[in-house]
């Protein structure tokens, strides 16, 4: 028994997706320095760490496939040195999958390591979620998801966004909307983004961070010919009578909305050679396309029609790279990432976001998530 429980751990240890092996190697646990200078103030500390909490979120996943107990399991040891612990994880009732977890800043740890109060900059919850795993528990309910966002651009008809909108809440009510983020990795990014949206339109605003988020889909494809008809139809639309006190109101309601949506800047992560995400990049039919480098920089995406900031843009470019490569999430924790600052107005984000800003907001029939 003994001979057989020190195989596991040496087993364990020499784990591909084992912390040691893996994880960030120039990137210290928190301590009482952090009192006077917190490292989560630091744009790259927080990317690497929140991507961190990500790849526990798959882990899980693979600890439960794997039968792993508390003892051996690879998951904690991603979130440990960080000084947060679990709290609730998110299962999918169709297949039993965890494809999210709630993650909250451990006192007692802190304690333990004289560090008295949680560093600025720290959120008090983290809510991360997976994207998709090829192996055959979770597969199909994987692809499903993926092929729901590849037809209509949307995952409300998901499980797991009904799940991963009802957890935030409750992070929100328990902990306020400034000390808790949302954050996802490729189709865990699509259902970040479309829940942090959902809470937007409430007025509630999460710091939200996106790592590799899907672009691409048919819907998307079918909208652009639908925006040209659109145009003709605003046209022939101007060009009848309205009531100007009506339209008035509409506009002063829309601006002093949208001026509180512009707190709401979610952070997105793309890789050039990424061409499930690449297409944030696009700066297609903008006015303005000014490039600069810069290590650990983003742009800032803007509505150079009203000046508002709709989302930050952190792009790595390494030049060609393979798929995998492009498109994983252990790059986002790499000591060599470099990334490009590049101002430009992405269509995309601006498309992504667009439903934000547009008034009265619409509210389409709900079936029951599947």
């Amino acid at each position: 028994m003994a001979k057989c429980s020190i195989e596991e751990m040496t087993e364990d240890q020499a784990h591909p997706y084992a912390f040691h092996v893996s994880g960030p190697r120039n990137i210290s646990s928190p301590n009482w320095r952090e009192l006077i200078s917190s490292s989560w103030k630091d744009g790259n500390y927080k990317r690497t760490v929140i991507a961190c909490f990500i790849q526990a979120v798959y882990l899980l996943e693979l600890d439960r496939q794997e039968n792993k107990t508390e003892e051996n399991a690879l998951a904690p040891k991603w979130w440990k040195p960080f000084k947060y612990k679990l709290v609730e994880t998110l299962v999918d009732r169709r297949d039993g999958s965890i494809f999210g977890a709630l993650l909250e800043w451990d006192r007692s740890a802190a304690l333990a390591d004289f560090i008295l109060m949680r560093p600025s900059g720290a959120p008090r919850a983290v809510l991360a979620l997976r994207g998709t795993l090829l192996k055959s528990p979770t597969i199909r309910r994987d692809i499903e998801d993926d092929l729901r966002f590849l037809a209509w651009e949307s995952l409300k008809g998901s499980v797991r966004f009904s799940g991963a909108l009802e957890s935030l809440k409750l992070a929100v009510d328990r902990y306020g909307s400034c000390n808790v983020c949302i954050a996802g990795h490729s189709l865990g990014a699509g259902f970040a983004l479309q829940v942090g949206k959902a809470l937007a339109k409430q007025g509630v605003f999460v710091e939200t961070h996106l790592f590799n988020p899907p672009s691409v889909s048919l819907a998307m494809s079918l909208r652009n010919i639908g925006e040209k008809a659109g145009v003709v139809w605003k046209r022939f639309k101007s060009m009848l009578p309205s009531n100007g006190e009506e339209a008035e109101k509409t506009a002063s309601v829309g601006s002093k909305v949208c001026a509180e949506l512009n707190k709401w800047v979610p952070h997105l992560y793309v890789n050039n050679s990424d061409y499930i995400c690449c297409y944030y990049t696009d700066p297609a039919g903008t006015a303005e396309n000014q490039i600069s480098t810069n290590s650990a920089s983003g742009k800032e995406n803007t509505d150079l029609a009203h000046g508002n900031v709709a989302a930050k843009l952190f792009v790595m470019s390494k030049g060609k790279q393979k798929f995998l490569e492009a498109h994983g999430l252990e790059q986002w924790w790499s000591d060599d990432l470099e990334l490009q600052l590049a101002l430009h107005n992405s269509k995309l984000i601006n498309r992504q976001l667009k439903s934000l800003y547009t008034f009265p907001p619409s509210h389409p029939p709900q079936g029951k998530p599947q």
